[in-house]
């Protein structure tokens, strides 16, 4: 989906380029780019939604890793105490390890779905922002085209810091 949404995001931005040289002759065209990787990257927003984020994932993400190394600790003891326990007592400590990794594994595997899905919710919510602060931007400064995540764009019309900085004034 991903990879999808970029192909078509350069096929615009190459018909776009393409289509150029016939409004250049009938007016002269003001043009802008933005970054958007570079705005999730560096803006104070996404900065800002990092710390959120890890601020609300950190402690269960702690206590995911106590829970690995009292396993690892349980697992290292069973192979030195391996030896001397009774058959029965061998196949039970294996299983109870058994079903705590399994139960680690989820922990895990939810843990990581969490973490994705919040992300993606806290990214969605900066790329409306910075779809609205780009309008603002467009109209107010009378851009006739800007483009997102071309494949290559000159400075004079790279227009990400100043999307940032709207972007971080504009709580």
């Amino acid at each position: 989906m991903i990879m999808k949404t970029i192909a078509f995001k350069r096929f615009l931005g190459a018909a776009a380029l393409a289509v150029l040289p016939l409004f250049a002759q009938a007016q002269e065209l003001k043009i802008g780019y933005v970054n958007s990787e570079r705005v999730l990257r560096e803006s104070a927003a996404a900065r800002a939604a990092s710390t959120k984020i890890e601020t609300e994932f950190g402690k269960r993400e702690k206590d995911l890793n106590d829970l690995a190394n009292r396993l690892k600790t349980a697992s290292d003891k069973f192979e030195k105490d391996g030896p001397t326990l009774s058959e029965a007592d061998r196949n039970r400590r294996q299983r109870e390890l058994a079903e705590q990794d399994r139960d680690l594994q989820r922990k895990r595997r939810e843990f990581q779905e969490d973490l994705n899905q919040r992300r993606n919710e806290e990214i969605a919510s900066i790329q409306e922002r910075t779809g609205r602060v780009i309008r603002q931007i467009m109209d107010s400064e009378k851009y006739d085209l800007i483009l997102i995540d071309v494949g290559f764009a000159g400075p004079r019309v790279d227009i990400t810091k100043k999307v940032m900085d709207a972007l971080n004034n504009a709580k």
